[in-house]
């Protein structure tokens, strides 16, 4: 039996952008498909709305400076929900009242990494977010997020409290930025191949197939 291609995948998001929410359960459905290649998962900071203030801003102010209007944004509104209807994804950006700086999300996920439950936190953040409406500048909310995810809830609100991290988060994220990363989601298959955008699941799995196979072929020279 020959051994498993092997890849390791960099997903570059946000917790507040809706095609990441999309893009990463398509990314879930393209690792089903792919029995024969063995993908491990890291999932990068990146602040889709870097002028966003620590404690947020009201929802509507941020889409009138966004785009305008609040109604300038319904039609955009109507086909991410069509496109997050299609995954079995509820997007209601109607129950949205707070639009939140996702540092403290950002810092969520990269401390579950040591629990094996980082994917589980990114979804569990994505959901509160964009199914429920919750504020994630919240911290009682991000911390039963985290309890969700398997967390103490008394040593995270602490950690949450204190700057742990904070510089490590910003500067992961701004070098992303600096190295051309300007939209999200982005998928770096093998630290070398760069997708960018909620790539359908055939595509993401035909291309982490591929990028296997040629990492596979020049280690053996």
């Amino acid at each position: 039996m020959s051994e498993k291609l092997r890849l390791h995948v960099d997903v570059v998001s946000d917790v507040v952008c809706p095609w990441c929410y999309i893009g990463k359960h398509r990314l879930e459905d393209a690792l089903a498909q792919l029995d024969d290649v063995d993908v491990s998962v890291r999932w990068r900071p990146f602040f889709l709305n870097p002028w966003i203030p620590r404690d947020g801003i009201d929802r509507d102010k941020y889409l009138e400076t966004k785009f305008g209007s609040v109604s300038a944004y319904k039609g955009i509104a109507s086909q991410v929900r069509d496109a997050a209807a299609s995954e079995g994804l509820q997007y209601n950006s109607d129950r949205i009242g707070r639009q939140p700086n996702t540092i403290d999300c950002h810092r969520l996920i990269y401390w579950a990494e040591r629990l094996g439950t980082s994917a589980a936190m990114k979804q569990r953040l994505m959901d509160l977010y964009f199914k429920e409406g919750a504020d994630l500048t919240d911290t009682e909310t991000l911390v039963q997020a985290a309890v969700d995810c398997g967390f103490d809830p008394d040593s995270v609100r602490d950690r949450l409290a204190s700057d742990e991290d904070v510089e490590m988060i910003s500067e992961a994220a701004q070098a992303a930025a600096n190295a051309g990363v300007n939209g999200v989601p982005t998928f770096i298959l093998g630290g070398k191949y760069a997708l960018s955008g909620a790539q359908p699941a055939e595509q993401l799995a035909s291309a982490i197939r591929q990028v296997a196979a040629l990492g596979k072929q020049a280690a053996q020279g």
